[in-house]
Formats: C-alpha cells, structure tokens, sequence
C-alpha cells in the first residue's frame, strides 16, 4: 500500500511539474500576441509612454491607415492568392506521389525516397540563384506564378515524405476489396485512400500554408512590385518606411496572423492525428 501511495504521488508531482512547464511556456507565447493587440489600439505616443497597460480608449484608427494608408487589402489578398495556390499544387500532387510510393513496388523506390529525404537537408538559399535565373528566362518575375512554383516545389519533398508514411499504414484489404469490385486505381484513390488521409493531407495543408504564407526570403527576390508582394514583404516596409508608426506596425502584425491563428485552431486536432497516425499504426 506504501508502495502504490508513493508512486501516485510521484505520478502527480511528475504531472504538475509537466503542466507548470507547459503553462509558463504558452504563456511566453501568448503574451506577445496580447501585448501586440493591446498596442495596435493605441496612438504610437501612447506605446512609447507605456506600452504594457491596457488603454483608456481602443482606437481603430490605426486598422483605418493599414487599409487606406498602406492598402494592405491588397498584399493580404496576394498572400492568400499565393499561399492557397500553393497548398493546392502540394495537396494534389504530393497526394498522387505519396500513393505510388506508399502502395506500389517498382524499380528504384528507395532511391527516390532517399532522393526526397536528402532534398529536405538544402535550404533555399542554396537553389535561389538557378531558380531566379530560370523564373527570369521564363518571364515568370514579378508575377505570382513565380513564386508559387517554387515554393511548391520545396514544399512537395515534405508532404511526400508525410504522405507516404500515412498511406503505407492503411490496410491492403480496402484497396483489394475496391480493385475486385471493379475499381480503377485513380478510383481506389479518390474513394479509399484519399479519403482515409484526410488528417495527414489536413497536416500538410497547414504546415505548407505557414510555410508558404511567412517566406519572406523568396518573396522578396522574385516579386518586386508593390502590386503583387504578399503581405509578409508589406510588414518589411512598414518597419523600415513608417518605423516610427508603431501603432500602425502593431495593427499589420494583427492583420497578418489572423488568418494564421485561424487556421491552425480550425485544425489543431489534425495535424498532431495527421503527423503521428502513421507512425502508430505502421
């Protein structure tokens, strides 16, 4: 009885230790967010006096001078145009890739998984350079159709890799069952295996959307008009042009994670179920 006493309470002082940890590490996290919503209601006099107490009057005008001011509709409507693109291209394609890989056996499988694994170690800074010249020679500058290519491109490798783990897991006898009913295997893929890795292409729309929508390094090299910059390259100006507008920086920063927030809270649940899925079952 002693025994069992001491481990419980060695499970919950080991549980509270856990919880107290994690408390003060979202805590960290939040806030900033807090802190930054707060100022982006006040004059930028008002944040330098004192930027940590809550204010007497929440003024929308600097939201006001982000739309009328520095048009940010327009780069968020660029980001999202870019960003949703993006995803779209690495669902659809990364899905059809990670089903060959995942379900069928053919001549240098490995070799190209390994290939997709080693391309994750290359950042992009190492490939800017071809890639610029290639987007150049193409005419594809300064449109968002060259941006969208690339970070494509360097976000496939993952959701491959994501994909193929997930989809190695589902059992052959969904798969069988549909071929002898008549299936086709583009069919067995819409119907089955598409279906069934909802969570796993839910976790890599997220990861590639974030990706995607906070590249400010691609963003600035290959679009340099003001009429077609995401919103990311926006902020950049802001805190150089209107650097000491802070409560007009403080504002874009709200605008520019809103829909961040939002997307991930939307499918929290997903990417843990997505990412650890496969690893359970295979």
């Amino acid at each position: 009885m002693i025994s069992r006493y001491n481990k419980r309470n060695k499970f919950f002082l080991g549980k509270t230790m856990v919880y107290c940890f994690l408390s003060g590490w979202a805590l960290t996290t939040i806030y900033p967010l807090y802190w930054v919503l707060l100022n982006s209601f006040k004059t930028s006099y008002e944040i330098i006096l004192n930027s940590f107490n809550i204010p007497g009057e929440f003024k929308i005008l600097n939201y006001i001078n982000a739309f009328m001011k520095i048009n940010i509709g327009r780069s968020y409507l660029n980001s999202l145009i870019i960003s949703c693109s993006v995803v779209a291209i690495v669902i659809f394609l990364g899905g059809l890739a990670a089903y060959v890989l995942g379900r069928f056996e053919f001549k240098f499988k490995k070799a190209i998984h390994t290939a997709l694994m080693g391309s994750l170690l290359f950042p992009a800074f190492c490939t800017i350079v071809p890639v610029f010249v290639m987007l150049k020679n193409f005419h594809l500058l300064n449109k968002h159709l060259g941006l969208i290519l690339p970070q494509a491109a360097g976000n496939l490798p993952f959701a491959i890799i994501v994909l193929t783990g997930f989809m190695i897991s589902i059992p052959r006898e969904f798969e069988e069952s549909a071929l002898i009913e008549g299936c086709s295997v583009w069919q067995v893929y819409i119907k089955i295996i598409a279906p069934v890795s909802r969570s796993a292409f839910a976790s890599v729309a997220i990861f590639t959307f974030l990706w995607s929508y906070n590249d400010l390094f691609m963003s600035l090299i290959i679009l340099r008009t003001r009429e077609v910059q995401p919103i990311n390259v926006l902020l950049a100006e802001i805190s150089s042009q209107y650097g000491t507008d802070y409560g007009l920086m403080a504002a874009a920063i709200v605008i520019i994670i809103i829909p961040v927030l939002a997307f991930y809270l939307a499918a929290q649940k997903s990417i843990v179920k997505g990412l650890t899925a496969g690893a359970l079952k295979g």
